[in-house]
């Protein structure tokens, strides 16, 4: 797979700039010295995440091509705090790396909200397709690199999600009227959630299980994997296939770390992230089936007769709305829909 024009358009403008201290095993040594700098990659999930799995290959593999001047550390379970603090971290750069959902791009630049919309994707081709595309996303994944001192290095499949809670099965937007739950810290997220007829309590992912068992929340919204992995499946039993969201997520560095960089070291790690993805990507799409299959064996129970047709019919105003506020938008959003028609769900 391709690493994307957009990190490798990134990469161009840094090739001469010298390695400079960074990360948390670093003694500040040069390309040739005998340091070892170790980036610190925050991520909100389990050791059992494929993501967790690539991340942790992707840092060895990175230690052998470096000779040992570089490698990866990653700090699963939100040990370093939940996404949106991290990713302030990331800025400030004594974060080095981050996994990241997508709906918390949309912070630093509104434009990621169109890859985060519901029922915006027609599924895992079409998706793979957008972000295969490197001139289309050139822009927008290096569009945070000045002001926030952050790079995209890549998107991955993050599954799709639906909606689970404690109290019955939904089948159609009635059965959501009244339930709290839990969603993403983002505008977007808040909006879809309400036009599907609950109530959103947007929260970081290491609250959301003391909040199902209390009763705080009702619900949420995930894929099998973190539906299991999380244990929500102990505390919320009734998992609906509402198909209402395929967000990626986003592999992040500090720009300044990648700058830091020497031109060969910095060529090995670029040439490495495809490699992650694939592995990412492909390790996810059978995670999901294990997972549902653990949850099924611990009593849950998947709703597959869902009127996905309504919950779509509730959101397209918004949808419609995000789409026509620019024409950077415009544009992401029609190169979906013929990704969408060339490969229908």
């Amino acid at each position: 797979m391709k690493l994307s024009k957009a990190v490798l358009t990134g990469m161009a403008g840094l090739m001469s700039l010298a390695l400079a201290a960074c990360g948390g095993g670093s003694n500040g040594g040069s390309g040739g010295g005998g340091s070892q700098t170790v980036f610190k990659l925050a991520f909100n999930q389990t050791e059992e995440h494929p993501q967790y799995k690539a991340a942790v290959s992707f840092g060895e593999k990175l230690e052998e091509a470096t000779d040992g001047r570089y490698s990866v550390r990653v700090y699963p379970n939100e040990q370093l705090g939940t996404q949106s603090d991290v990713v302030q971290n990331l800025s400030n750069g004594t974060v080095e790396m981050m996994y990241i959902g997508g709906p918390v791009m949309e912070g630093f630049n509104s434009d990621f909200i169109v890859y985060n919309l519901p029922y915006i994707f027609a599924g895992y081709d079409a998706q793979q397709q957008i972000f295969n595309d490197e001139e289309l996303n050139k822009d927008l994944f290096t569009s945070i690199e000045g002001s926030k001192n952050i790079t995209v290095l890549t998107a991955l499949y993050a599954g799709v999600r639906n909606v689970y809670n404690s109290k019955h099965a939904v089948v159609t937007p009635s059965d959501l009227q009244g339930l709290k739950i839990r969603v993403q810290q983002s505008d977007s997220q808040v909006s879809m959630i309400e036009s599907m007829g609950a109530i959103a309590s947007p929260m970081g992912q290491g609250d959301v299980y003391s909040a199902l068992q209390t009763g705080v929340l009702d619900g949420a919204e995930n894929n099998e994997t973190v539906y299991h992995q999380l244990k929500h499946d102990e505390v919320a039993k009734f998992y609906s296939f509402t198909k209402h969201l395929m967000i990626p997520d986003y592999l992040l560095i500090s720009t300044k770390a990648l700058e830091g960089m020497d031109d060969a070291d910095r060529e090995a790690f670029v040439g490495l992230v495809p490699e992650l993805r694939e592995e990412a990507n492909t390790g996810f799409l059978e995670f999901a089936k294990e997972s549902r299959a653990a949850s099924e064996s611990g009593g849950a129970q998947f709703n597959e007769d869902v009127d996905v047709d309504a919950f779509k019919a509730l959101v397209q105003p918004m949808v419609e709305s995000a789409v026509s506020a620019n024409d950077v938008r415009k544009a992401l959003y029609d190169a979906v829909q013929a990704a969408n028609a060339a490969h229908p769900a």
